[in-house]
């Protein structure tokens, strides 16, 4: 992996994910064509995207402990962030969508728990400047909105998009100071990073994210750095 961030060096990320198959629209390694084709059911956007080959997927593979494993799925996310952020005033630009696939385990770890800190600091670094994340966990429904059931995911994966204002907001409901930054995002194409540390050291922006958890929310630990 290398830094994509505008105005970035490219540098070596963690080392403890292994690529095992760059962004694609098909990717050889998941299958994930009857998934989408049943999430289409759920999501406007989804079959257009994919019709236009703007849905793609990262593979990694597993190869750390819990903190790295969080330190290259952040920082995997990060790189498709800062791709998308040129392109999302394009034309077709709402569709773009990547998926960081995490594949493997970590003993004594669920994706859940791997996938909650990175998603976390994530939401709260990209939302004023219109990127929205998700989360899914492979064998795990999720529900909509409404309350409706989708098909389990056959992967565990960080959906890196763009925003859509007038319905993303709704999905932040526990999060309401999130939900008002994605209603009123705008990228200006300011460094979301300013105001952390230069290095991007994951322990400390796990620090920082840990502190912006509501009372009423509650997260796992956060795991031996």
């Amino acid at each position: 992996m290398t830094d994509c961030r505008k105005g970035a060096v490219p540098r070596p990320t963690a080392g403890a994910l292994r690529l095992v198959e760059p962004s694609t629209a098909d990717p050889q390694t998941i299958d994930v064509a009857r998934y989408l084709e049943e999430m289409s059911a759920h999501c406007p956007y989804l079959s257009p995207s994919a019709e236009r080959r703007l849905t793609t997927w990262s593979v990694y593979q597993a190869t750390g402990d819990r903190n790295a494993v969080e330190e290259g799925l952040f920082h995997a996310c990060v790189d498709a962030a800062e791709r998308l952020r040129p392109l999302m005033r394009r034309p077709h630009g709402l569709l773009r969508c990547e998926n960081v696939v995490l594949l493997g385990e970590v003993p004594g770890v669920s994706h859940r728990d791997l996938l909650m800190w990175p998603h976390w600091a994530l939401k709260n670094l990209y939302s004023s400047v219109g990127i929205m994340f998700g989360k899914f966990c492979a064998g795990i429904e999720e529900r909509t909105r409404s309350g409706a059931r989708t098909p389990a995911s056959p992967v565990s994966f960080l959906p890196v998009r763009a925003a859509i204002r007038r319905r993303d907001p709704f999905f932040l409901h526990a999060d309401p100071d999130l939900a008002a930054a994605l209603a009123t995002a705008d990228d200006e194409g300011r460094d979301v990073f300013a105001s952390l540390s230069p290095s991007r050291d994951w322990t400390e922006i796990r620090t920082w994210a840990r502190h912006l958890i509501p009372p009423t929310r509650p997260f796992p630990p956060s795991g031996t750095p």
